[in-house]
Order: C-alpha cells, then sequence, then structure tokens
C-alpha cells in the first residue's frame, strides 16, 4: 500500500464522493442479478401452464422499469468514480509539479526531460485509470461474482460446483501473467520517455539541426527511438493477446460444462428449463467477472509500475531547504554581501573552484567581477543565491549567515540575468513582467527604456503585444538580453546580477545600458560579471579571479595601476575595438 501512499490525502477527501458511487454501483449489480430470476420464474410458469395475459405485461414492463434504473444509476456511478478519477490525476498532477519546482537545480542537472514528460502524461494517465475504471471493475468483479455465485447455487449445488473448476487455473494465471505485464510495462514508459526526450531535445535545437545538415541523422535517431517504443508495445501486446484469450478458454470451459451437465439435469427434470436459463445467465454474469479479473490485474501492474516511477521523484528531496537554523524572523534584505574564506568544489573527489575568497559589498555599491573562462564567476553567483550550497560561515547578507536567511526571501531578493536568455512563448510585455504580474504597461515601458530595447520592441508590428515565440525565438540575441534586464529592472530587487548579460549588444548600447543601470540602481547592490572591460569600468570595486582566487582587486584605475591581468585585458580590448 506503501506505492499509493501519496493517494491517500485525496481518497481521504473524496471517500464519501467515492463511497456513494460504490453504493449506487451495488444497487446496480443488485438490480441486475434479479432479471434473471424473473425471467426463471416467466418461463417456469411459462411451462406449467400457470402464467396469464396480464403476469406477462407485468414482468415485462417489470424488466423494461428496472433496466432504466440501471441506465440511470450507471451514469451517476459512473460521474462519482470515474469523474473522481479525473480530480484525482489532476491533484498528482498538480503535486507532481510543485515537487519539480521545488527540487534544486542540480536535480535537473542529471534528469531528461523526456522522463519528466512521460511521468506528467503516461503515468499519472495509468494512476487514473486504475482508480477510475480499475475501481469499477474490482467493484464489479466482487458483487457480481458473490450474488451470481449465490443465486447459481440457489439453483444446482452440484451444477455450480462442476462449472468453477477452471477457476484454480485462472488464479494461477493471474498470478503467472501479473509480474510479467508489470515488468513489461515499466520497459514500455522507459521507452516512451526516450522517445519523448529525443523529439524535445531535437526540436528545442532545430536551429543546430539545420545549422549542421544533421536533418537525417535526427530522423534515424528518432526511428531508432519510436523503433524500440513499438518494440516494447509489441511485447506488451503479445502478453496482454496471450492472457486475455487463455482466460477466455477457460471460461468457455465452464460454459462447455454446464451446457453438458445442465443439459442432462434438464433432460432428468432435476433442473427446470426457467432454472437452466437462468442459471446459465448467473454463469455470463460469472464469467465477466473471471474475464475482468485480468483486466483489473493489467490496469493495477500498468498503474503499480506507473506509481513507483512517480514515486521516485516525490520521494527525491530539494537538496537546498530552509533548515532549523533558518531565522523566520528575517523578512527583509538590505543589500550588504561578504565573501568570507569561501572555498568550495561541486563534490568530494573534484578539486577546489574557490580558495578563500574575500570580498565586501555594501549596500548602494557596484561590484564587477572578471577573469578568464572557466574561473568560476557564475559559480560564485550561484553560491550567493544557493543553487549550490556553500559551507556554513563563508557567506553573509546584511550580517546574517545566508542559512539563516528563509530561501524564499533570499532569491526573491536577489535577480540574477544570466548569458543564457530564456523567454517563454508569450508577449514581450509578459515577459518583461514575469517577476511582477501586476505592473502596468507604463511600469513595463520605463524598464524596457532603461534596458534600451523600447525602441526596438516598437518597430515590432504589435509593440509590447509581441509573441516572443518558442524560447524567444522571433527577437535576436541582443534584444533578448535587454528584455531580460529590462525584466530584472522592473522587479527592482535588492540584489540585481549582471552575469555577462551585456555580450549580444554593442558597446554603445552597452553603456547606455550601464548608464540607464547605474542611475535606476543607485541605492541599491549590483553586481556586474563580464568579459569586456568597459562594462565594468564604473564599478565601485572591481575583483579579478584566476585560478580559484581573487588576485586582484580595486576600482579601475587602481588595476589599471597595477599592470596585472586586468590591464593586460583593457589593452588586448582596445586593440580589438581599433581593428573592428
Amino acid at each position: 500500500m506503501r506505492t499509493f501512499e501519496v493517494v491517500v490525502p485525496f481518497l481521504k477527501k473524496t471517500w464519501l464522493k467515492l463511497t456513494f458511487g460504490v453504493l449506487v454501483l451495488v444497487i446496480v449489480d443488485i438490480t441486475q442479478v434479479f432479471i434473471p430470476y424473473i425471467i426463471k420464474h416467466t418461463i417456469d410458469s411459462l411451462a406449467d401452464g400457470s402464467f396469464t395475459q396480464h403476469d406477462i405485461v407485468k414482468w415485462s414492463v417489470l424488466i423494461v422499469l428496472m433496466s432504466f434504473f440501471m441506465v440511470v444509476l450507471r451514469f451517476f456511478w459512473r460521474m462519482l468514480i470515474i469523474g473522481n478519477s479525473h480530480y484525482l490525476e489532476k491533484f498528482l498532477r498538480e503535486k507532481f509539479y510543485s515537487h519539480l519546482m521545488r527540487l534544486s537545480q542540480n536535480y535537473f542537472n542529471f534528469s531528461k526531460i523526456g522522463d519528466l514528460m512521460a511521468h506528467a502524461t503516461n503515468d499519472l494517465n495509468a494512476v487514473r485509470m486504475l482508480f477510475g475504471l480499475g475501481i469499477v471493475a474490482g467493484a464489479d468483479i466482487f458483487l457480481m461474482a458473490t450474488a451470481a455465485f449465490g443465486f447459481m447455487i440457489a439453483i444446482d449445488m452440484k451444477l455450480t460446483l462442476l462449472a468453477i473448476i477452471p477457476l484454480p487455473l485462472i488464479s494461477f494465471m493471474i498470478a503467472f501473467f501479473g509480474s510479467k505485464l508489470h515488468k513489461r510495462f515499466a520497459f514500455v514508459q522507459k521507452s516512451y520517455s526516450d522517445l519523448s526526450g529525443m523529439i524535445q531535445e531535437s526540436i528545442s535545437g532545430i536551429r543546430i539541426v539545420k545549422a549542421f545538415a544533421q536533418e537525417k541523422p535526427e530522423i534515424k535517431k528518432m526511428q531508432f527511438f519510436s523503433n524500440e517504443y513499438v518494440k516494447q508495445n509489441i511485447f506488451m501486446a503479445k502478453l496482454s493477446g496471450l492472457f486475455h484469450p487463455a482466460l477466455g478458454v477457460l471460461v468457455s470451459i465452464s460454459m462447455i460444462i454446464v451446457l453438458v451437465f445442465g443439459g442432462q439435469a434438464v433432460i432428468k427434470g432435476e433442473i427446470t428449463i426457467g432454472g437452466f436459463i437462468a442459471f446459465f445467465s448467473y454463469l455470463g454474469m460469472l464469467i465477466w467477472p473471471m474475464w475482468a479479473i485480468g483486466w483489473v490485474v493489467d490496469m493495477y501492474q500498468r498503474g503499480s509500475a506507473s506509481m513507483k516511477r512517480l514515486n521516485a521523484i516525490w520521494n527525491t528531496k530539494p537538496e537546498i531547504i530552509d533548515s532549523e537554523e533558518t531565522d523566520q524572523n528575517i523578512t527583509m534584505i538590505n543589500g550588504d554581501v561578504e565573501f568570507r574564506n569561501l572555498s568550495f568544489k561541486y563534490n568530494v573527489d573534484s578539486e577546489n573552484i574557490f580558495n578563500e575568497i574575500n570580498v565586501s559589498i555594501k549596500c548602494g555599491q557596484t561590484l564587477a567581477v572578471c577573469g578568464k573562462t572557466g574561473t568560476g564567476k557564475t559559480t560564485l553567483i550561484d553560491l550567493l543565491c544557493r543553487v549550490y550550497n556553500p559551507e556554513k560561515g563563508e557567506i553573509f547578507v546584511d550580517g546574517n549567515d545566508i542559512h539563516q536567511i528563509p530561501l524564499q526571501l533570499l532569491r526573491s531578493s536577489i535577480v540574477m540575468v544570466p548569458q543564457d536568455i530564456f523567454l517563454f512563448s508569450d508577449t514581450i510585455a509578459n515577459n518583461i513582467a514575469l517577476g511582477k504580474p501586476d505592473a502596468t504597461i507604463d511600469e513595463i515601458q520605463q524598464a524596457a527604456k532603461s534596458a534600451a530595447v523600447f525602441d526596438d520592441i516598437m518597430e515590432f508590428e504589435k509593440g509590447f503585444d509581441t509573441l516572443v515565440g518558442e524560447r524567444g525565438v522571433t527577437v535576436s540575441g541582443g534584444q533578448k538580453q535587454r528584455i531580460a534586464i529590462a525584466r530584472a529592472i522592473l522587479t527592482d530587487p535588492k540584489v540585481l546580477i549582471l552575469d555577462d548579460a551585456l555580450s549580444a549588444v554593442d558597446t554603445k548600447t552597452e553603456r547606455e545600458i550601464l548608464n540607464n543601470f547605474i542611475l535606476k540602481r543607485k541605492n541599491k547592490t549590483n553586481i556586474i560579471i563580464a568579459h569586456r572591460i568597459s562594462a565594468l569600468s564604473n564599478a565601485d570595486k572591481i575583483i579579478v579571479i584566476d585560478k580559484g582566487k581573487i588576485v586582484e582587486s580595486g576600482n579601475h584605475e587602481e588595476l589599471l595601476g597595477i599592470g596585472g591581468i586586468y590591464k593586460e585585458l583593457f589593452e588586448k580590448q582596445k586593440i580589438e575595438e581599433k581593428i573592428q
């Protein structure tokens, strides 16, 4: 039952609806089992001549009314049970998505999007089927089998015992095929995940695919995964195709037994014709549960396999969360940041990315960070945002260790604009207003002006209502960066970080953005990471990181006077600008 532990809260909440649905189902089944008994009574009365015209009309009308009654009640139990299963799927999907949102960034570094999409579609659908049709079929099996078996015993005990001879074989077959179906469905779901992931990755990287003329290799790759998915489904179909007909054979054996021995009993006068017909009708009712057991087992194996895959994600705990040390009394951040003897490595076996980084920034100051590619500049910022966890006592905000600051407060107070910009498939206005959904159009436009992208936006036919397309495909790299900067400026966080977010704009536009940026953010903390020295020159403090250490620190003039790495980069870029 632990497999379905996550479903328990929902079932506790909706138990009344489910109970009423099962109760209606019971009434339908009880009504249904009485119809053959009425037919038995009618046929036996006709045989002994005691049946009148009035009786024919009376019993016919009764059967019609009972059938109509069952139709109405079937509608209600379908709405109550199967309808409730759709709400269960909604509950699980929202829980699944909410859990994904809480997981640490590192989890997504090692998870395939195709796997997650398969969990959110096929796996949830399999669980819904189990708790919808699975409950209906399971209840129906028990009720119909019990009622039909009881009426069969009442008609003829000996014939009933003969009719159930195949039942032990059915139990053995269910146990044998059940485990195989469970394993096979897990393979089907994995192949579906692989196929979904491959297609998603290929479509996301369609520009690269076309740029390197890799359409045919990608099609071949898709065909391989598609064939694998078909192969796994064929294996599953073979098992199901063998399972259900085999059950049908055993069911047919029961019918043959009843025809042979029941027919002899009628000839000998041990059973009336009406009793024989009713017995055969009840056997038909018993056959449905016998056959449906296989269907329910199939659904259970699919549902439990899917639930185990989902549980593997739900059981994954976020690496970075609030702890006992978190001080919930901290409700505001001013923006003083200090790195104190910071050292960091990604795992135990790797080398240190940093060694004893020491730097502090006061609220209202701008810190610039530069260094060669791969020196850990972005990692430094990731540690400040707790994308990765630093050791305690190494990073402080407003004098508080960042482990003491509530995670939601920390991340909502620090906004980073990365070099690799992500825009949602929405309007430009909505992309800019992402961090402040209630922003007015005037505020959005003002932010766009500060990011020097307002004129570009107004050149589009629909202006700020222009759809940027999937991942912002309809705008240029420079426009994407400036839209992202506008988004950050509009949010107006306590600490704003530009992580090489001006790499795709020209130096003139860069200068305009930085002038607006410094003016707009003069009372807030700013951190700028850039390769261009021109983007750093106006910062209050500049640090140069090399081989995991701060090798130079000061303002622009001081660093040029030192004559180290910073000056070397500055002179190199001046020569490049002259050449251009």
